[in-house]
């Protein structure tokens, strides 16, 4: 197996997080799957099939890495709502296999890379049209997609629940893409232990928590539990996280 470090530090953590979503999908009953998820009009049984379907377009972004041959995410944004919507009426077991087997094919495509497929420049999106990317920055794509949508499943498992290394690189992420953003409203962000963050110019307010609880809010997983506000007064409206 050859790797890069981007690879080496991301392989472990991508794997666990595979194992807890698994295991929290199996202890669903057909009743559980139907219900719904945090992420509107989806199922929980939408949220795992559309985990499985990111495996193997993610897969297909590690080939394009590994070869250099053109190799896009999904055909179209129209093949990849119909393939979570078709695959969202199935049964417990398969949608675990699913995910069991997408997840295997995505290990299979990172132990298959050479030194140099870390760093060849990839593109996401549909068709291939979105924003260039390395290698190696495939599996934190793929963390952060269990990670949260883990949480969308709303089957027990929470931000609290995020591993620290997890929520340090998404919040820091955050940040950054927030600042460069105008759709974002300005605010002093003191996260508990990591230290002060400015999004915009004139912060009229500062939002104060621990980073799991602020990172929640950020990307839209939680109204803002447990967070504080100076001064006192409602949470600040976001937009869209990603």
């Amino acid at each position: 197996m050859s790797h890069d470090s981007g690879g080496d530090s991301a392989a472990g953590p991508v794997t666990a997080a595979t194992d807890r979503i698994i295991s929290t999908a199996a202890t669903l009953d057909d009743a559980g799957l139907t219900a719904a998820s945090l992420c509107p009009g989806w199922t929980r049984a939408h949220v795992l099939t559309h985990v499985a379907r990111n495996a193997d377009a993610l897969t297909n972004l590690l080939t394009w890495a590994r070869t250099g041959r053109e190799t896009p995410m999904y055909p179209s944004a129209e093949a990849r709502a119909a393939d979570i919507e078709a695959g969202a009426g199935r049964q417990v077991d398969e949608i675990v296999a699913d995910l069991r087997d997408s997840a295997d094919r995505f290990v299979r495509a990172v132990m298959e890379m050479p030194d140099d497929g870390w760093e060849r420049q990839v593109r996401r999106g549909p068709a291939g049209t979105g924003d260039p990317l390395p290698g190696r920055r495939v599996l934190w794509l793929r963390l952060r997609e269990l990670e949260v949508h883990h949480v969308d499943l709303d089957a027990g498992y929470s931000p609290a629940d995020w591993p620290d290394a997890f929520v340090r690189r998404a919040l820091d992420e955050t940040v950054r893409t927030f600042t460069r953003r105008d759709d974002v409203p300005p605010m002093t962000l003191e996260v508990d232990g990591v230290g002060t963050e400015h999004i915009g110019a004139e912060a009229p307010l500062t939002v104060t928590g621990a980073p799991a609880a602020v990172l929640a809010w950020l990307s839209g997983r939680s109204p803002g539990a447990g967070l504080r506000v100076e001064p006192a007064g409602g949470l600040p409206s976001l937009p869209a996280w990603l």
